[in-house]
């Protein structure tokens, strides 16, 4: 996924505000679910909800104003309850800025822990 950095995703230095990565991780894992033929809705409609376990952030270079930044998404571990996802942001020269790591567990409506379902499971599942 490929975002431009505007001011409002900055902070009174001119950085990308630290929080704000949290929500381009999340963009790239819809837009990577999608591309894997679920949308967020639709696992909803099924009862499957996707919530946040664990995040895991290190910043390496400041992203700033302007900046058009690549962030790649993988699945790096899954079970039939949960999916870690693995996250890196490079900017427009190809220098990685931020590296990431976010375990979601799929739960039901009431919030238990329940099976991601295995059609999910297969097309999360990486290549080997």
């Amino acid at each position: 996924m490929q975002k431009t950095i505007f001011y409002h995703d900055t902070d009174c230095g001119n950085v990308v505000y630290y929080a704000n990565y949290l929500k381009y991780f999340e963009e790239a894992r819809t837009l990577y679910m999608e591309q894997k033929g679920f949308s967020v809705p639709a696992l909803m409609q099924a009862g499957k909800f996707f919530v946040v376990a664990r995040q895991e952030v290190e910043y390496k270079y400041p992203v700033r104003y302007a900046d058009v930044i690549t962030v790649d998404t993988k699945v790096a571990e899954i079970s039939d309850i949960k999916i870690v996802f693995e996250n890196t942001i490079t900017n427009q020269n190809g220098r990685l800025c931020t590296k990431g790591k976010t375990t979601l567990v799929c739960v039901d409506k009431n919030g238990v822990p329940t099976s991601m379902g295995a059609q999910v499971k297969a097309a999360m599942t990486p290549a080997m």
